[in-house]
């Protein structure tokens, strides 16, 4: 994989140019995007001219290429989120992220391949780290990209699961921010009060770096030791549910950090809180019907049949039903608060196992549903796997608003994984 901060750093030392970087990437997709199958669209030529911009190498992000899930507008590039109805659509401009990304330095090198409408409709991008195997969804190419080593940093979405989860299949770090931290202007809703952008790096502080970069914020963590931190070990009561070698990778992990300095306890939530992952599916499902309204009313045999099923179950929820699980998930997320007063993070799974084999499903996102619901930051920390050799990833989740600590513990977790691992 490539790290975003190093590369910056190779670029700030004189050491890379943006062009390199953009030669880099290039080398890899003519290598692996035949099997992965990760890009909706390319601009390599776009991005070798625009690798040329004199002002580059003193911005952020240093000239980095930079991928974007394709439900993210694009003036430039086609935007089809991943259906047949957009065949070729060309937006008038480009989505606020990405805007912020090119002002920030970054290469817009592609789109990357989406599930139809961010849904759970598997793609046909194909996980590099084993190609019989899922890369999880939405945000199925985003994911696949970086693991593949095409590109640095990638875009993606949550609504459920969909950055925690393809980073956890495919073995990279990834950062979901508290709610709209990241602009949503220009992104095609699927639920308006849980669609969360994302980033996807090689490691914990590649995806700060960027982050940091694009919404000038303070983010990083690579500047000082991490601190040791307070962490709830939460199991929930989706935890029967995790495969063996999850649960297995959730407690190992809790306990090596536990033996590098952190504080780790068991963490009950209230009944409230679990009662509000209920609430999730009224609230994704209401929603989705109405962000879809134009589609479902004039191109519903063009949606694929799963989503349509979907759509078609969802038009049953009234608005009173949308209105109590809206209330719940208000009342979740105050007692989450406070449950989570004397503790800096959870941790939890990021999925339910490794990534599934074959291609009839993306993976089931019950262990991210609640924490989107939430809107707490959440990362996926890399570094573990089960006896096949596929990546297990676990989840960092922070208090709502407070996502720099909740990177700094998600470095220091995966700094201990790494050091235990190594010996």
């Amino acid at each position: 994989m490539l790290s975003a901060l190093a590369l910056a750093r190779g670029v700030e030392a004189g050491e890379l140019t943006p062009r390199k970087l953009v030669e880099t990437c290039a080398e890899a997709i003519a290598d692996r995007e035949k099997d992965i199958g990760a890009f909706a669209t390319l601009d390599l030529a776009g991005a070798r001219r625009a690798a040329e911009g004199s002002q580059l190498a003193s911005l952020p992000l240093r000239g980095l290429p930079v991928a974007f899930k394709d439900i993210f507008d694009t003036a430039d590039l086609p935007t089809q989120y991943g259906s047949p109805i957009y065949a070729g659509h060309r937006p008038a401009a480009d989505a606020s992220a990405v805007v912020m990304t090119r002002q920030a330095g970054g290469i817009l090198i592609g789109k990357t391949v989406t599930t139809q409408f961010a849904s759970l409709v598997p793609s046909a991008t194909r996980n590099p780290r084993n190609l019989a195997h899922t890369p999880g969804g939405s945000s199925a190419g985003s994911a696949a990209a970086v693991a593949a080593g095409m590109v640095p940093i990638a875009f993606g979405t949550q609504t459920a699961g969909s950055v925690i989860r393809p980073a956890a299949f495919c073995g990279v770090a990834a950062f979901k921010p508290s709610y709209r931290l990241i602009p949503m202007v220009g992104v095609k809703d699927v639920a308006w009060h849980l669609d969360t952008a994302g980033l996807f790096g090689a490691g914990v502080c590649d995806i700060a770096f960027a982050a940091a970069a694009v919404l000038q914020r303070d983010l990083r963590v690579d500047g000082a030791i991490p601190a040791s931190p307070r962490i709830a070990l939460a199991r929930t009561h989706l935890w029967p549910q995790a495969s063996p070698a999850m649960q297995r990778a959730v407690e190992t992990a809790a306990k090596i950090v536990q033996a590098a300095g952190a504080k780790v306890s068991e963490l009950a939530l209230s009944p409230i809180v679990e009662d509000a992952y209920e609430a999730q599916f009224t609230i994704q499902d209401y929603e989705n019907i109405r962000a879809l309204a134009f589609e479902y009313d004039r191109h519903r045999d063009r949606i694929d049949s799963l989503l349509r099923t979907q759509l078609e179950r969802a038009s049953a929820i009234s608005a009173d039903e949308y209105d109590a699980a809206r209330r719940l998930a208000r009342r979740g997320r105050q007692l989450l608060a406070d449950a989570m007063a004397d503790y800096d993070v959870i941790l939890t799974p990021s999925a339910r196992g490794a990534a599934p084999h074959g291609f009839a499903t993306t993976g089931d996102p019950m262990f991210n549903r609640l924490w989107t619901l939430m809107g707490a930051p959440c990362v996926n920390v890399t570094g573990l796997s089960d006896d096949k050799g596929l990546p297990l990833g676990v989840q960092i989740v922070g208090r709502l608003g407070r996502d720099r600590a909740a990177l700094e513990a998600a470095l220091f977790v995966e700094q201990a994984i790494a050091r235990k691992m190594g010996s």
